[in-house]
């Protein structure tokens, strides 16, 4: 009898989003064509035409029948949402914020690593000094959106936001943290960034439980910091870092000064991660509305963030090519990461990264 093999197949829902977006994600969905079919998987995509545009011509911000639909998907990859035509806050809390918290993608994943032929603006530090990862956690914090106004408008106005930190939300976020640095397997060293000289209440238990988590994991070296001592070191020692684990506001902020050092937004991929459901994938920067139809905005970031889809979802060895395929585009072919400096198109920078995987 003749074995038939049956390859993997995986739905994912795709949104290109606002402005440079879907230029983006045209080119890692070129790399993702191109590696499935080498590594022997298929991908479906299916198309969500959600952000600014959709949202000025209809009202629509995230309609239930989207959520429904990106439920049934293994994972989401998103350009960028953004338009300069809508109020700040409306598509960012409408649809970002609502997908991560209805989908419970409670980790935010951030590599920082400086690859070689990228500069980086801390003089004398090198692709081996910059390598480390942040893992952030995603749906609570400040951004759980407790809070309220009182005689808004008044010299009397109220504002008060408040930070939502639970024993679960707090635990999981530092379980993964450790078992991701066990499979990294690098320094083997988790920092804990928080600030329990003043936030006493939350990062107590954020600390409490991050120690006694560690007790699961002896062959790893714990450490703790300051969220401004972080911020410093990050810049004079980046080599000190190997995972970092905090909570969401302090992730916001520190992921985009790691962008910064590891050579900018226009290589900067992030990941918003359900372990046990239905994760998201994007570049950090914006939708870059300016650069919209010109051709020229790096689609490194979004590619980077396809490899971070294809990890997640266990496809090690395309991840694997696929991140040798950038850092030889990286190394070799770009003369600069910025948009119009580099020397190729967004297209062309999307063909070079998919022509190395299929001549390897």
């Amino acid at each position: 009898m003749t074995e038939t093999y049956q390859s993997k197949t995986y739905q994912i829902g795709v949104i290109p989003g606002d402005g440079t977006g879907a230029e983006v994600v045209a080119e890692g969905l070129k790399v993702l064509e191109a590696v499935s079919k080498k590594y022997g998987f298929s991908l479906n995509f299916t198309h969500y035409m959600i952000g600014g545009e959709n949202y000025k011509a209809r009202g629509e911000i995230l309609p239930d029948d989207v959520i429904e639909s990106l439920g049934k998907a293994d994972a989401i990859f998103l350009g960028a949402i953004g338009h300069p035509d809508v109020k700040p806050g409306i598509l960012e809390k409408g649809i970002l914020l609502k997908m991560r918290f209805h989908f419970d993608q409670y980790i935010n994943l951030r590599p920082v690593k400086l690859y070689e032929g990228v500069s980086t603006p801390i003089k004398n530090k090198g692709p081996e000094d910059i390598d480390f990862v942040v893992i952030r956690e995603n749906t609570e914090g400040l951004y759980a959106g407790a809070g309220g106004v009182l005689k808004k408008g008044t010299p009397d106005e109220v504002a008060v936001q408040e930070s939502i930190n639970t024993r679960k939300g707090v635990e999981r976020c530092i379980r993964y943290a450790f078992e991701y640095c066990r499979k990294r397997n690098k320094r083997k060293k988790i920092t804990l960034c928080g600030k329990t000289n003043v936030l006493t209440y939350a990062f107590d238990l954020w600390e409490r439980v991050f120690y006694e988590v560690a007790k699961e994991y002896p062959d790893i070296e714990t450490d703790y910091a300051h969220v401004d001592a972080i911020c410093m070191w990050m810049v004079k020692n980046p080599e000190w870092f190997d995972v970092i684990v905090t909570d969401n506001m302090f992730g916001d902020i520190i992921t985009d000064l790691g962008a910064m050092i590891q050579g900018g937004m226009g290589i900067a991929a992030g990941g918003n991660i359900n372990p046990q459901g239905i994760s998201m994938f994007e570049p950090i920067g914006g939708s870059a509305p300016k650069y919209t139809g010109l051709g020229i905005i790096n689609p490194l970031a979004a590619i980077s963030s396809a490899q971070l889809m294809l990890e997640t979802l266990g496809e090690t060895k395309a991840a694997s090519m696929v991140e040798k395929a950038v850092m030889k585009v990286l190394r070799e072919d770009l003369k600069d990461i910025s948009a119009g400096k580099m020397g190729y198109s967004t297209s062309e920078v999307g063909d070079l990264v998919k022509d190395f995987i299929e001549s390897n």
